[in-house]
């Protein structure tokens, strides 16, 4: 009996000071009725009112072009070819500090999948030159030879191992590209990444040429003049 009550008061002495020690917690102050909340904008916010829906679409399967157009031309016999482009072909490759130095490059494209049954699964294209410069706040980059010489600018992204590219397509005897936007069939939209020191990629998913990824190699020739 004695046992029991000292039991009870040990129960009633322990929930008193737990009582106390949740008293003594402060609790989160409410938020004054009428208080404006202020949302944090991020560096993707900044891209996304610029691309359209479909390109949005495009850059967030980034990983499917990649899986689907390496899949399709391992499976066709472009194994050793792929290892041999090494970084420039691995999905992963990314580093920090994407952001080029304006100048010229020494640039060239691999183009990987199909999305028709006919066509190669795996192209390397002939090198080309283009030129990377700033305007204001934003890189550019711009094909400076050949009959479709691509043109855009760089968009900072949250991921911190690269930068967002949204541009288009001049076409033939055209000086220069239209703005992006103004004609959806000659966009471009992709992801701008540094894979080396002095060496960058350009990644355009599901490209309306047709093929399920495109890659531009970018390496510097600070000979080449400014055009």
């Amino acid at each position: 009996m004695g046992d029991r009550v000292i039991s009870n008061r040990g129960r009633i002495g322990l929930l008193l000071g737990l009582l106390l020690v949740s008293g003594c917690q402060r609790l989160p102050r409410p938020v004054p009725a009428g208080t404006a909340v202020v949302a944090v904008e991020t560096r993707a916010a900044t891209w996304t009112t610029v691309a359209s829906q479909p390109d949005q679409v495009r850059i967030s399967r980034l990983g499917v072009a990649w899986s689907t157009g390496l899949s399709e031309a391992r499976a066709r016999g472009f194994g050793s070819a792929i290892r041999a482009e090494g970084k420039l072909l691995e999905p992963r490759a990314g580093l920090s500090r994407p952001a080029p130095t304006p100048g010229s490059y020494r640039c060239r494209m691999v183009s990987l999948g199909r999305s028709a049954s006919k066509g190669p699964a795996f192209e390397r294209f002939k090198p080309f030159f283009c030129y990377v410069d700033l305007e204001g706040d934003l890189f550019t980059i711009v094909k400076q030879t050949g009959t479709q010489r691509p043109a855009g600018r760089l968009w900072e992204d949250d991921v911190p191992t690269r930068m967002i590219f949204l541009g288009s397509l001049a076409l033939g005897d055209n000086a220069e590209a239209v703005g992006y936007g103004d004609d959806p069939k000659r966009d471009m939209a992709g992801v701008f990444e540094r894979i080396a020191p002095f060496r960058w990629r350009l990644v355009i998913p599901f490209p309306l040429d047709g093929s399920r990824i495109n890659v531009f190699e970018l390496v510097p020739v600070p000979e080449q003049p400014e055009p």
